[in-house]
């Protein structure tokens, strides 16, 4: 039986919960290489909402994911999708073959065409909104949810913090429940942004070390030694090349990124390569290193692609064991909050 903080919590994030289907309005990140079937199917059992990253699967790869995935759970899970795939019609059309619930459009601002798409197939669409006029651009589009992502978050970053971002779109956008994501690790910053209206939040790094992730001993023991002033972001030389940043823990990669850009920029100064040649290049770079470390565990050569909560993950732990966690700690300060407010208006009669 509930006591009065989960009642309170359960309020709080009704309506994700309504959305997701879940026992907790806690999302998984789509990970590339990391949020797998096992891990997706993980989170879902947990009471979470496990969503697959696509990233650059082909078609039947992506097929063969769902497939396992369903194997393993028969709690409800979305896949997120690149909108830049050069299959990305094919990959929908896998995703409503597969009859998934929802599909979260990532990496660049969705065209109408495939939002309404995935909409006739009777599944809900979840679209990134860095600002609150592409938030609402994406509603009059009939997105029918949104994650707001701050730059504290792992892999490729925009430019504004979790806190500013929740602050600017929170209180004009309404009109569809709104998850927060971005440097989250503990359960009292999910109720924070709860009680501002959020249905829900997404976690990403805080499951790169559960017993169920894939990611290599080596990449886990790099998170577990990392602190938040270890995940830095990625710099772009040269503003002709719009490379995105990715934050991800300093190491040789992270310097070879910068040589790599500069090489690149010299290369197409020269006319040896064009500007979208040159700008594909630069972004294969952590497609391929992120693989190195997350699969093979070169942890000095590969991408280790994390947010900065990455402090707040100290062990290894079972999938349930961390959302059992948030959960606890969302309780806890809730109840510890309103106790202290029943004993202030009682010493102030």
């Amino acid at each position: 039986m509930l006591n009065i903080s989960g009642k309170r919590l359960q309020e709080l994030w009704s309506s994700g919960l309504r959305f997701l289907g879940a026992d907790v309005a806690i999302m998984g990140g789509a990970m590339t290489w990391v949020s797998d079937s096992t891990l997706v199917a993980a989170i879902s059992n947990a009471g979470g909402f496990g969503v697959i990253a696509c990233g650059s699967m082909s078609p039947d790869l992506l097929s063969e994911e769902i497939t396992k995935t369903k194997k393993i759970t028969s709690r409800p899970f979305g896949v997120n999708l690149i909108t830049v795939h050069p299959q990305l019609e094919a990959l929908i059309d896998v995703c409503c073959q597969h009859n998934i619930s929802h599909v979260v459009l990532a990496g660049g601002l969705p065209n109408a065409q495939s939002i309404n798409k995935i909409k006739s197939a009777g599944i809900k669409v979840i679209g990134f909104a860095p600002a609150t006029i592409i938030a609402k651009k994406l509603i009059k589009m009939g997105i029918d949810a949104l994650v707001i992502e701050g730059n504290e978050a792992g892999g490729h970053i925009g430019p504004v913090s979790t806190s500013v971002l929740v602050q600017e779109i929170l209180p004009q956008v309404r009109d569809v429940p709104i998850f927060v994501a971005g440097g989250i690790g503990r359960g009292e910053a999910i109720v924070s942004y709860l009680e501002m209206g959020a249905a829900g939040c997404q976690l990403g790094t805080r499951f790169v070390c559960a017993t169920e992730s894939r990611a290599h001993p080596n990449f886990k023991k790099a998170f577990l030694k990392a602190n938040a002033r270890d995940a830095i972001a990625s710099i772009q030389l040269d503003p002709r090349f719009p490379v995105i940043p990715v934050r991800a823990l300093a190491n040789h990669a992270t310097q070879k990124f910068h040589e790599i850009q500069a090489e690149i920029i010299l290369r197409c100064n020269s006319g040896e390569l064009p500007l979208k040649e040159a700008q594909l290049v630069i972004e294969h770079f952590w497609a391929g290193s992120l693989k190195s470390a997350v699969i093979d565990g070169d942890v000095e050569n590969g991408s280790l692609m994390a947010g900065q909560s990455v402090g707040m993950v100290t062990s290894e732990q079972a999938t349930s064991e961390i959302i059992n966690e948030l959960v606890a700690q969302a309780n806890s300060y809730i109840l510890k909050r309103d106790h202290s407010s029943v004993l202030s208006v009682g010493n102030d009669d």
